[in-house]
């Protein structure tokens, strides 16, 4: 499979780990999700990539860690949980660790398909016990009493909760029980006594049948607790989660540390593309476009979907090749009214993919902003995989792409980062393309 990258020796870090497998399946409903799960473990050291579309029909080896995006996050919960259940058919072995990662902020669908994660598993032995913590400290994300915060403030208080969600509200053990999962919450001061309690605790609801533990996390100490509690409970558990729990896991998992990968130095600039909607990726454009040496090019809707356009289209596109060429990082951004048509995102997105394929040539390096955009440019680029390698900030993964087009790319959740996110990515591109390594 052409998103294989290169093995790496990894040694289990607790007892019991043996048990869940020396391979780790993370299944997640988009593919900056994935890459940020993946990350987790690549900075460990374990060889890690992820895949899309086509992926799933390989049958070929995987490497340690694989991590799928099955593109579920706009659809409804029946089509989620069809969507996961062909995945996992297809890509979970025997006596491999599966990782369900959910969406921080509780959107798509992670109860609808948190019933496929216990559906694979079931058929291995018995109950299932589903290990829950969606907390992402390292972006502000905690989980206390069962309800998820951001920035301190409840979930639903939140932009990203009034722009889109699935639930009534973010009661994590309520929101599994719209999918009519059984779930209890384990406290905060449970997580924080000693390993053995937290460890007693996770026994009692397995011991139950088929139950979701969901664990309240503040720091990322908590996380590493709950992944040293729960490792060796049992043999039938699986995880859910974000990319603060896959790191703590990841810890456990520990391998011999990955060499520098070279590649090529070049005069070429890095192309960037912003398509989320989110406040953070906004205003991190707007730091960017002021980047001495970069290009900045905004995309009107319209223009992508009026179909006489032609002539404008090839305008823009020969803008971005030709600055590319000549050495100019280029930032393309779709504008955004303040009601903006959500139904659109994915037309836009494959829309522009289409529209700088041309351009993919010329570009030293990618970045994308928001899993359906990143998703759209990387399949109309011919890219089918990543190799990951880095984190350039939490939750802002650095890999190579794999598949007709190997060049580095950063990845990155709409809602993750700061306004001078972008910017840091723009520099490490541009360390990458003049030192001629990706580390």
């Amino acid at each position: 499979m052409p998103c294989i990258p290169m093995q790496v020796p990894c040694r289990p870090g607790l007892p019991g780990f043996a048990d869940m497998g020396a391979k780790w399946l993370i299944v997640a409903d988009d593919l900056t999700g994935a890459a940020d799960c993946a990350i987790a473990f690549a900075k460990e050291g374990v060889a890690a990539a992820v895949g899309w579309g086509d992926s799933a029909e390989t049958t070929g080896e995987y490497p340690p860690v694989f991590s799928y995006d099955t593109n579920s996050r706009g659809l409804l919960g029946p089509d989620a949980l069809a969507k996961h259940r062909e995945a996992l058919g297809k890509l979970l072995e025997e006596g491999s660790a599966l990782f369900k990662k959910i969406d921080s902020t509780l959107r798509g669908q992670p109860a609808a398909e948190t019933v496929a994660a216990f559906e694979a598993m079931r058929t291995r032995d018995g109950s299932v016990l589903g290990i829950m913590a969606p907390a992402f400290p390292a972006t502000g994300r905690t989980t206390e009493n069962g309800r998820i915060h951001v920035g301190g403030k409840p979930l639903e208080q939140t932009e990203v909760w009034q722009r889109e969600h699935s639930y009534p509200n973010a009661d994590l053990v309520q929101v599994l029980a719209t999918a009519g999962i059984e779930a209890e919450n384990i406290p905060l001061a449970t997580i924080r006594a000693d390993a053995d309690a937290l460890r007693a605790a996770l026994i009692e609801i397995a011991s139950k049948g088929d139950r979701v533990a969901v664990c309240d996390a503040v720091t990322e100490d908590d996380l590493v607790r709950i992944a040293e509690a729960g490792l060796p409970v049992r043999s039938d558990v699986f995880w859910i989660g974000s990319a603060g729990l896959a790191h703590a896991l990841a810890k456990a998992t520990r391998g011999e540390t990955v060499g520098l990968i070279p590649t090529p130095v070049t005069d070429k600039g890095a192309l960037v593309v912003v398509g989320s909607l989110a406040r953070a990726s906004r205003s991190a454009a707007r730091v960017l476009s002021t980047l001495p040496g970069l290009r900045y090019v905004p995309v009107e809707p319209k223009l992508l979907l009026t179909e006489t356009a032609v002539a404008d289209r090839s305008a823009l596109v020969n803008q971005v090749a030709m600055a590319l060429q000549a050495g100019e990082d280029v930032l393309v951004e779709i504008l955004v009214n303040n009601t903006p048509d959500l139904a659109l995102g994915p037309c836009l997105a494959d829309r522009l993919a289409d529209l700088l394929k041309p351009a993919a040539p010329f570009a030293s390096g990618l970045a994308a902003t928001g899993g359906e955009t990143a998703a759209a440019l990387l399949a109309g680029f011919g890219v089918n995989g990543i190799r990951l390698v880095d984190e350039v900030e939490p939750g802002v993964s650095l890999g190579l792409t794999l598949g007709d087009l190997s060049i580095p790319v950063v990845t990155k959740a709409g809602a993750f980062g700061s306004e001078n996110t972008l910017k840091h990515v723009v520099q490490r591109l541009r360390t990458i393309r003049q030192e001629g390594k990706l580390a």
